[in-house]
């Protein structure tokens, strides 16, 4: 087996790796756990992120992607290299072809950092592709053709809004809100509302089962367990789904706005397209419940959220590669 193409969703929450012909064959955590001491790397992954605030002093679970950018290049590097070898394997004679997409806002310097990285990690070649661009191909939607299509792509550390039309961006924005933020908006309302202390992870528990970014038919609810500020003790209480729709409220409506900058951005002919179209949704964040329906009420356009969110900008990341061949024949 000569040179493998694979395609990298290098996301604040997570990293997806596609490979051509096999799909998505690796999806975990972007958590590294590093030992102080002696620096030594001890985890990667879902083992890490299962260490996310539960270490003790000498080991560190450190996320090396903050908002969608490398903040620990060292970390990342080493990160990228475990899930390479991880994808494909050791026994390799050509070193692969990368394309590993970023946000769209990010600057020269952030993208040459990423690009360094994956060379580093032992890649042959690397191309950094936009994020929503990635989420519109592995969305399927056919981006070669002149006609605009809007794509709100709700990762971990950033939304990125873009309109794309003849396989390029025309007008985009990217918010450093997403679900991170959403996870933070929890843990705030909890310690105001309710005097507890809670986790990311238990945030991200909360997110997952009872979030709700429009009000739902009916109330659900669940049991959460913290640490009483007042008393310092451990304490369960139950939270109901319009509470987190209160505590979420600030975050969803920052990126609603972020939709409709862009849509006042856009060229008339391009926003006709996508009044007939529809919006898309992609990644983790846009499976909060009701974000179709806010963005559906608050902009008057059909909203949609794309077959497989969460692994929309991997398949579309991988499949850039044959996209770029193909515009070279």
């Amino acid at each position: 087996m000569l040179g493998t193409d694979i395609g990298i969703d290098l996301g604040t929450a997570s990293v997806l790796v596609y490979i051509k012909g096999k799909g998505v064959v690796l999806k975990e955590p972007s958590v590294v756990a590093f030992d102080r001491d002696t620096n030594k790397i001890k985890a990667i992954g879902e083992e890490a992120r299962l260490m996310l605030g539960r270490t003790p002093g000498n080991i560190v679970a450190v996320r090396p992607l903050r908002q969608g950018v490398i903040s620990d290049y060292t970390v990342t590097e080493k990160m990228l290299k475990y899930f390479i070898t991880k994808a494909i394997g050791k026994q390799r004679f050509r070193k692969p072809r990368v394309s590993v997409c970023v946000p769209s806002q990010v600057t020269e310097v952030e993208k040459k950092a990423v690009e360094d990285a994956t060379y580093a990690a032992g890649a042959r070649e690397v191309a950094i592709i936009e994020e929503p661009i990635a989420a519109a191909i592995g969305a399927g939607i056919d981006i070669s053709k002149p006609c605009g299509n809007m794509i709100v792509d709700i990762g971990g550390g950033t939304s990125d809004i873009a309109v794309i039309s003849l396989g390029g961006t025309v007008v985009s924005t990217s918010v450093k809100v997403a679900g991170d933020d959403f996870d933070d908006a929890i843990v705030r309302y909890m310690r105001k509302k309710h005097n507890l202390l809670i986790g990311e992870r238990t945030a991200e528990d909360i997110k997952i089962k009872i979030g709700s970014a429009y009000r739902r038919p009916e109330s659900i609810s669940m049991e959460v367990r913290g640490r009483n500020l007042v008393t310092g003790l451990p304490r369960t209480i139950t939270v109901t789904s319009e509470e987190t729709e209160e505590a979420l409220r600030e975050p969803c409506s920052q990126i609603v706005e972020a939709v409709h900058s862009v849509l006042e951005r856009t060229p008339p002919e391009l926003a006709a397209d996508i009044a007939d179209r529809g919006i898309v949704l992609t990644g983790g964040g846009c499976l909060l419940y009701g974000f179709e329906q806010l963005i559906e009420e608050k902009t008057g356009i059909t909203t949609m959220t794309a077959e497989d969110p969460m692994t929309a900008v991997a398949i579309g990341t991988g499949k850039y590669i044959e996209f770029l061949a193909g515009k070279r024949d």
